[in-house]
């Protein structure tokens, strides 16, 4: 094997600490601890937390992966089932008012967040309009949206909130709504009308969604009022299917099945896999963490994802 000098014309430095601002891919030894280090980037990958109390299926989702909220969902039948994670286990908390199931958006915070559509108890069954707000403690009724529809993405915050797209029955909508934080009302329409559910992250008026077929295909962005198609491939992992919706326009994944795909702002690229194949769970995120909870088939599994990140690493022969 040739030498580490001989491929790279320099021999490794020898340094009594650790360089404060090391470059990608340099190696040197530390002569205090007596340890070959060197900087590297550390591949994405989903890791296994804890279950869920309650197993289901088309539930939602919103919040940190260290303080995120999962609600509704079918067992069978649909549930009122909330629960907390706080990065290590689910805590049951105070119910939703009302049954809600078939994927309804979810977006916002732990103490701030806001859900609404899919299938209820209070004005369906079919097909729900309500959304409800959510504080940390206790759920309120917070409006109803103009269109109804079965897994309408969510995004933006429970003050200035997107829903966008879903099934209305006979096939899917092009409409997207406002919320102010007590009222939706209708804006600009995404440029086609989907044939699959969505994936949406970013603002009210920096909002992108995404598919990965039919007519809409390809990633969109919203400046608040009016759609722009920005590429036309879409994600590689469509379907019935979550995404880091904390996240923007430059850097949000989309994961379901067993696929995860990261948006950087111009591309697509598939990074990690989850270990349980499922769609219709309870998705949150950001751009650094993501977190997966239940799904169909029915499963209490969570996984929860870390994106590539720089770090120092001991170098060892094993």
């Amino acid at each position: 094997m040739a030498a580490y000098k001989t491929l790279k014309g320099q021999s490794i430095r020898q340094v009594p600490q650790d360089p404060a601002n090391p470059l990608l891919g340099e190696i040197w030894y530390n002569t205090t601890t007596g340890v070959l280090k060197g900087y590297r980037t550390i591949s994405a990958a989903w890791a296994a937390g804890n279950n869920l109390n309650t197993t289901r299926r088309n539930l939602a989702g919103f919040g940190a992966q260290t303080s995120a909220v999962a609600v509704g969902g079918f067992i069978p039948p649909a549930t009122n089932a909330t629960e907390e994670y706080d990065g290590t286990s689910w805590t049951s908390v105070t119910n939703l008012p009302v049954t809600k199931e078939s994927a309804m958006g979810g977006t916002g915070t732990l103490t701030a967040g806001l859900i609404g559509g899919g299938s209820g108890s209070d004005n369906g069954p079919a097909y729900s309009t309500s959304t409800f707000k959510y504080d940390g403690t206790n759920w309120t009724a917070a409006g109803s949206l103009n269109q109804q529809g079965l897994g309408r993405r969510f995004a933006g915050s429970q003050t200035a909130g997107l829903g966008i797209g879903g099934y209305v029955g006979g096939g899917y909508t092009n409409k997207t709504e406002a919320y102010d934080g007590s009222s939706w009302s209708e804006t600009g329409n995404l440029p086609a009308t989907p044939t699959t559910y969505l994936h949406a992250a970013g603002t009210q008026t920096a909002g992108v969604t995404s598919a990965g077929s039919g007519p809409l295909k390809g990633t969109h962005y919203f400046n608040g009022s009016s759609w722009s198609t920005q590429e036309t491939g879409g994600p590689p992992s469509g379907g019935f299917t979550g995404s880091g919706h904390q996240g923007n326009q430059t850097l949000f994944y989309t994961f379901g099945a067993t696929n995860t795909a990261k948006w950087d702002g111009t591309s697509w690229t598939t990074v990690a896999q989850l270990a349980t194949s499922r769609t219709g769970g309870a998705d949150t995120g950001n751009t650094t963490t993501a977190l997966y909870a239940g799904g169909s088939p029915n499963t209490n599994v969570t996984e929860e994802l870390t994106v590539a990140y720089n770090d120092t690493r001991e170098i060892t022969t094993s």
